[in-house]
């Protein structure tokens, strides 16, 4: 079973992955969705998102794309996801269905559970991210592994 969108997914793999190739330049979109085996225009409203809730920013120009906004320490899994939801897109959803049994019963557990699961997602932090993704070697590249960010 799968807890987190194929989106929250995306938004977090591609806020570690600026995190991890973001210097000494920023990030291309291009570069990023040639990564990960996606079109670049796939990212676009993805990286706005994240731009939009402080957690990237984006840079303008020839050598433009995207860096953390903020140390990577100081952004963790939940807030990552929270923002990819945060804009209502829901990948292949019909529509909601109107059900006392979902109302009154179903609904209120699942945000219960939700909340829990997003509670755990605050303790890890894109720096933790980072840190396994350099211990497991997910990317070839040997500058993925230097931060000299304090």
């Amino acid at each position: 079973m799968i807890l987190l969108s194929r989106r929250s997914q995306l938004a977090i793999a591609a806020v570690v992955d600026v995190a991890l190739h973001a210097r000494p330049s920023p990030v291309a979109a291009k570069a990023l969705a040639a990564r990960h085996n996606l079109p670049p225009r796939h990212l676009e409203t993805l990286l706005q998102a994240l731009v939009k809730a402080g957690i990237l920013k984006g840079v303008r120009g020839p050598r433009g794309g995207y860096e953390l906004a903020r140390e990577r320490r100081r952004i963790s899994a939940g807030e990552i996801v929270r923002a990819a939801m945060a804009d209502g897109l829901e990948e292949g959803v019909g529509p909601a269905p109107e059900s006392k049994l979902v109302d009154v019963v179903i609904q209120p557990l699942v945000e219960v559970a939700s909340r829990r699961f997003l509670s755990e997602l605050d303790a890890v932090t894109v720096d933790d991210l980072c840190r396994r993704a350099g211990d497991l070697t997910v990317f070839d590249d040997r500058k993925a592994g230097a931060d000299f960010t304090i």
